[in-house]
């Protein structure tokens, strides 16, 4: 529906103020689990390409050249960063819940194609596709999960759901360990069946997801204010057949909205460049750093553990493992404390903690005091911190931006750091790890490593917003709010430190 088509006046709301003062109850579970299961998808899309990367050179399937295997990570990558610039404009246009519609769709039979692929160029257009179904998601699931998920417990949720990319990571490394036996599977259908893991898990999932409505946030600031009150209508009536009580809330609480057309690109860069400037350069700088550090380590761990350590490729997937649970456990049982300790804290604590213990662990590998055991306990550590500082990058600069353009907020800053570091950092360490012989250009690789994510932190402790257990229209008030007749907190202007 054009955008002039839904404005319809000045209306006093208190959506936003019921939303958040709803106890957590079945339908927030609803949210998280239909929701948050795209990150798995992602986690769970790359590790499966990495592990099929040595199969697909074999004659018996595609016969690619490593360069040729290197082109799917570069397409599926592109692929993300097309999706959620693209995807990420229509969620904040035409609303949320279509936009986790379509782009799961797009992931499933996108992903499902491509196992059936018989060339390279057939496969490379595919992961391309798939990509963008992936980079859409990020940008619609979100901003769904930070507007319907009460202010007292969003950040854990955002930190947690944000962290299962790893949960998918270690479901793809178990899973190729049997897939690509080629003493259970022929080796041509392994890899295939391979692809199809995610649009199995997709289907159940796309189910769910009807039943999520859309977010009442976005229907309040686009003239549907009496459809958002019915969604909260809804939610309020099962939370209390579900045993939860509601407090009453206060009409001072309200929000005055008027409807408006789509945002332009024009006041998308004046409102962030101008009007939140503080916030944009935090927002790229925990993406950026986080990034860097994510996609160093990620792309050159199995080289180290081979050319360094003479770790057997097919025993790789094994040192994977406790690195995957590791990176899981982090945002689980951290995240709550981005809601009582604080945001600013923890993202200075996470980040700078876990470059510190990069710089150690590089110290100790110059040294040739570390077995390949004992690597990975590093990594294990250090990703612990590491994954729940990069899961509150990304609910970071979902939160501290207006509703209208919030979608377009996180794949601006999701493009960013997919670019500098998912383009730059496996390069550079790739070439750093060589063959092996000499762990002195690698150890330097650690030490800029663990500076960029100190530097991160650092960032963080002098411009992070304290958002924890604040309303999302305190934080930034909607584009939308009549001027004047906001309720209390923070102003637009920039908030302090």
């Amino acid at each position: 529906m054009p955008a002039e088509k839904q404005l319809s006046g000045t209306v006093r709301s208190l959506v936003p103020a019921r939303m958040d003062r709803l106890p957590w109850s079945r339908f927030h579970w609803l949210v998280v689990i239909g929701l948050g299961v795209s990150w798995i998808l992602d986690g769970l899309e790359i590790q499966i390409a990495s592990s099929v990367s040595p199969v697909l050179q074999l004659h018996a399937t595609l016969g690619l050249s490593a360069a040729q295997v290197g082109l799917l990570g570069t397409a599926y990558l592109g692929g993300e960063v097309v999706g959620a610039l693209g995807f990420g404009r229509l969620t904040d246009y035409l609303g949320r819940k279509k936009l986790f519609v379509w782009t799961l769709a797009i992931y499933l039979v996108a992903s499902g194609i491509s196992g059936l692929s018989p060339t390279l160029w057939f496969l490379l257009l595919f992961r391309f596709i798939a990509g963008a179904g992936i980079g859409g998601e990020y940008t619609a699931i979100n901003s769904a999960i930070d507007e319907l998920i009460p202010s007292y417990y969003r950040g854990r949720v955002d930190i947690a759901v944000n962290g299962t990319y790893w949960a998918g990571a270690l479901i793809g490394s178990v899973g190729s360990l049997f897939l690509l036996n080629p003493h259970l599977l022929p080796v041509d259908l392994g890899w295939r069946i391979g692809f199809f893991l995610g649009p199995v898990i997709g289907l159940i999932i796309i189910y769910i997801r009807r039943y999520i409505p859309e977010s009442p946030r976005w229907l309040m600031v686009h003239g549907k204010n009496a459809e958002a009150e019915q969604i909260v209508d809804r939610i309020e009536k099962e939370v209390v057949r579900g045993g939860g009580k509601l407090t009453p809330v206060a009409d001072s609480s309200a929000i005055e909205v008027t409807g408006r057309p789509a945002v332009s690109y024009y006041q998308i860069t004046m409102t962030m460049l101008k009007t939140y400037p503080r916030r944009s350069f935090l927002g790229f700088s925990m993406m950026v750093t986080q990034s860097f550090l994510y996609n160093a380590i990620f792309f050159s761990y199995a080289l180290v553990l081979a050319n360094f350590y003479h770790i057997a490729s097919d025993r790789i997937g094994y040192f994977f493992i406790p690195f995957a649970i590791g990176n899981l456990l982090g945002p689980l049982l951290l995240g709550g404390l981005f809601d009582t300790v604080g945001r600013r804290k923890m993202i200075t604590f996470t980040y700078c903690l876990s470059g510190l213990l990069l710089a150690i662990s590089g110290a100790l590998f110059d040294a040739g005091a570390l077995s390949a055991l004992t690597q990975t306990v590093f990594w294990c550590v250090i990703f612990f911190f590491a994954s729940a500082g990069a899961s509150s990058a990304y609910l970071t600069v979902s939160e501290i931006f207006p509703l209208e353009l919030r979608g377009q907020a996180i794949s601006f800053f999701f493009a960013i750091a997919q670019l500098v570091g998912g383009v730059g950092a496996p390069l550079l360490f790739a070439s750093l790890v060589g063959k092996g012989a000499n762990p002195g250009p690698l150890t330097l690789g650690y030490y800029v490593g663990a500076a960029v994510m100190v530097a991160g932190g650092v960032v963080a402790w002098f411009f992070a917003v304290n958002a924890e257990r604040t309303s999302l229209e305190d934080i930034a008030k909607p584009l939308s709010v009549v001027e004047g007749k906001k309720p209390a907190g923070p102003s637009q202007e920039e908030a302090p430190a």
